[in-house]
């Protein structure tokens, strides 16, 4: 079998790639604010994937020798990441902003690597190095700085705040889990195929949700109708959405799982960027100090030594091949 695709040129390279995608998922927070004054949160969502279908499409009828690769199990890996990574996690964290305090949901989300640490070694037998724990550690303390910077949770509104919270924790267990099943599933398929299965996969479940919620169509629609609404909904689609995962899967190929788990944390990283430029939320020490952190953290992972002694799930699958 030949390999699904032109692998990156290393790991180094895969890395920043999977930290740029990574950073695009940071635009989301700004614009799906905005766009709940329209709608719900599960209704922005089916949007996003009902125009998503408009390049999974095409791609799957064109890559469809591919889908041929797929066991029982990698099917069940695309069941995972396009119902829970990409339908109901993306509506837990709609949901998380919506009704929770946005540093409670924030700071919950980092903990999205402990799942994908943990999911990477179980299900893909990935070996992790020493110098990784302290590595993710180090991540773990900016991400934390990044929110609250020396400050602590006692200040915060409590309204919303239960809701929130496991709204942002359901989100990173599956957000998580998705990092591993899509590190399985890039070592059978090409980067754009795994992309393409995630949105299509996702539509009749999103759909099915939205239904039980008995919604207006009719308001929908005149919604739509309306410019702002409408080119936010496109430009929502287009970057933190198709662009950012194309460039993820892409750089996950040569990535192990467990390390392109820290490079995600540039996403909270663009997110407070976001907050202080676009809403004109200041920064203070402490978050200055965790932004510098989390890159450092990235850059740092890129510097690891390679383990020769394991291969990652993808090398596996395309040396036996």
């Amino acid at each position: 079998m030949e390999s699904a695709g032109k692998r990156v040129s290393s790991p180094c390279y895969g890395v920043w790639l999977i930290a740029l995608g990574a950073a695009m998922w940071g635009l989301d927070a700004v614009f799906i604010v905005s766009l709940q004054r329209h709608m719900t949160s599960t209704q922005i969502v089916f949007l996003e994937h009902l125009l998503l279908t408009l390049f999974a499409v095409p791609v799957l009828l064109w890559k469809r020798h591919e889908l041929k690769r797929l066991d029982i199990g990698d099917w069940g890996a695309v069941l995972f990441i396009g119902w829970g990574g990409s339908a109901l996690a993306s509506i837990l964290f709609a949901v998380g902003l919506q009704y929770g305090n946005a540093n409670v949901v924030l700071v919950l989300q980092k903990l999205q690597p402990l799942f994908a640490v943990l999911l990477a070694a179980w299900l893909l037998k990935e070996r992790i190095r020493q110098g990784y724990w302290w590595l993710l550690a180090a991540a773990m303390v900016g991400a934390y700085l990044l929110t609250f910077g020396f400050g602590s949770l006692t200040g915060i509104d409590t309204h919303g705040r239960l809701v929130g919270a496991l709204c942002a924790l359901g989100a990173a267990a599956l957000w998580g889990g998705s990092t591993a099943m899509g590190k399985r599933l890039v070592g059978k398929v090409s980067f754009s195929t795994v992309t393409a299965l995630r949105f299509a996969v996702a539509l009749p479940f999103l759909f099915c949700i939205v239904e039980a919620e008995h919604p207006s169509w009719t308001s929908l629609g005149h919604a739509l109708t309306l410019w702002p609404v409408l080119a936010n909904l496109l430009f929502q689609t287009l970057f933190p959405s198709l662009f950012s995962l194309l460039i993820y899967y892409r750089g996950l190929d040569d990535v192990k799982a467990s390390h392109a788990t820290i490079a995600e944390l540039a996403f909270p990283a663009t997110g407070l960027l976001l907050n202080w430029l676009v809403l004109g939320q200041t920064i203070n020490v402490g978050q200055w100090i965790g932004f510098a952190i989390v890159w450092l953290a990235v850059f740092q992972l890129t510097r690891l030594p390679k383990d020769h002694s394991s291969q990652s799930f993808g090398e596996s699958v395309k040396t036996s091949a």
